[in-house]
């Protein structure tokens, strides 16, 4: 099978993926059907490949993204505000609250809910952590071995898929950000607005 197939079949599944597909996960894809081992692309080619198609969609409205699960097609972020018109629904709201909590994850994670407490100076929502653990954000990986047992909260693949980042080292270092009051002074605290 030459590259020109092989790379339509990787843009045509990737495309068609209601989710981010793996290096693994597209090599199932010539698994399955090729009699001839000869004929399936190794996990490098796929790659090779996939970085081609990176460059083919350079200039475009849409771009391919690699993130934590693997990669997707996304519209580029400079044209969201236009593509965003297309959907009735208002964006997901968050309190200025549920985002510190989520930072403090991000960052210090493995972290309990008292050690977020103590950071922020004030009590941690159950409704907080709830939302977090369905929008599948964060998760329990353990307990601290102190009394009570307090449960360790970690960010998951589905935080940094939804965020575009492929791994928590892309986070921008906590000496890079600045009080927020100070960069927008224009934002409304009360619910801050995510594009979903």
């Amino acid at each position: 099978m030459d590259d020109n197939k092989i790379s339509n079949i990787i843009e045509a599944a990737i495309m068609a993926a209601n989710k981010p597909l793996s290096i693994d996960k597209l090599k199932e894809l010539f698994d399955a059907d090729i009699e001839n081992e000869q004929d399936i692309p190794s996990k490098d080619k796929i790659l090779f490949l996939i970085h081609k198609l990176q460059d083919r969609y350079e200039g475009h409205g849409i771009e391919l993204k690699p993130v934590s699960s693997g990669f997707r097609f996304q519209v580029r972020q400079e044209f969201s505000p236009w593509v965003g018109k297309m959907w009735d629904e208002k964006p997901q709201k968050y309190s200025r609250a549920l985002l510190e909590t989520l930072a403090l994850v991000a960052y210090r994670q493995p972290i309990t809910r008292g050690e977020i407490e103590d950071i922020r100076g004030v009590s941690v929502s159950s409704q907080i952590i709830r939302t977090l653990v369905e929008r599948e954000w964060i998760r329990i990986i353990g307990h601290r071995d102190v009394p009570g047992k307090p449960a360790m909260y970690a960010t998951t693949r589905q935080f940094l898929d939804y965020f575009s980042l492929q791994k928590l080292d892309d986070l921008p270092p906590l000496s890079d950000i600045k009080d927020f009051e100070e960069i927008n002074p224009e934002l409304d605290f009360g619910n801050i607005e995510l594009n979903q």
